[in-house]
């Protein structure tokens, strides 16, 4: 039976659930066009504020099958690059490009894709007990999903290569003292946090954090001069929207803002 991804909403907040339990939640060309379409739909939909990517049951994905990558061994090179760039690296610039927040709720492996995945997102809460692992090496594949560019701005080169070259397994608790993942929570209680987290979010003017999403997007590329004017232009910008009257008048009135 096919993965498939199942969307749900909990107040402004789209929920997305990889369920493929048979095969712990890995990931396939179905879930990536649900992926996009979810996000798509979502970036339409004033009345979702925020998006939080989690896998069905203890697990939260197992990364790409492996049995399908076998398969795709007898077809051409041309048909597996295709397959990544339309399918995985299509939901993973998606998710990077959303202009509203992703967050990652990671209970047990995140393995391969599944570890690239939950990196992709903007904010990772994970349970304590919750497992990472870059497989990709231990089967003689080099990572995609934007694993190598992820981890390479996350961490320290030693560390990175550790984890992509070694394939070793890094525990939620490690990755939490390094700042890769933002929160860490008992065992089965990763999803409720992250929600609670999107809620917080969800109060806050959607322009104001689409405007943070891609300044920091352009961080690493942008000269500190260019990145400079590129801050101004967005301050002008959400000064001179309804939402900048609306928090700058709370504030000064000591009200809660209602965007």
């Amino acid at each position: 039976m096919p993965g498939e991804l199942k969307s749900s909403s909990n107040g402004r907040t789209m929920v997305l659930t990889i369920s493929n339990p048979e095969q712990r939640n890995a990931l396939g060309p179905e879930i990536y066009v649900a992926g996009i379409e979810a996000l798509n739909a979502a970036d339409s939909n004033d009345e979702v504020r925020s998006v939080v990517i989690t896998g069905e049951g203890s697990v939260f994905c197992a990364g790409g099958n492996l049995q399908r990558l076998m398969d795709n061994r007898s077809k051409p090179p041309e048909y597996q690059a295709q397959s990544i760039q339309q399918g995985l690296h299509g939901w993973i610039d998606a998710i990077r490009t959303f202009p509203k927040p992703v967050i990652a709720a990671v209970e047990g492996p995140a393995a391969g894709a599944g570890f690239s995945l939950a990196l992709a997102c903007d904010l990772i809460v994970a349970a304590e007990d919750a497992v990472f692992v870059m497989a990709y090496s231990n089967v003689a594949l080099s990572p995609d999903g934007g694993a190598t560019w992820s981890l390479a701005r996350a961490l320290p080169r030693q560390l990175a290569s550790e984890l992509l070259l070694g394939g070793e397994k890094v525990g939620a608790k490690r990755l939490h003292e390094l700042g890769v993942v933002n929160r860490v929570t008992a065992p089965g209680a990763a999803l409720d946090e992250a929600l609670a987290l999107s809620q917080k979010l969800n109060e806050r003017a959607p322009n104001a954090l689409s405007s943070i999403k891609e300044l920091l997007e352009e961080a690493q590329a942008n000269s500190f001069t260019a990145h400079l004017a590129a801050e101004r232009d967005h301050f002008v910008k959400n000064l001179h929207h309804a939402n900048g009257g609306i928090g700058i008048g709370a504030f000064l009135s000591k009200q809660k803002p209602k965007y």
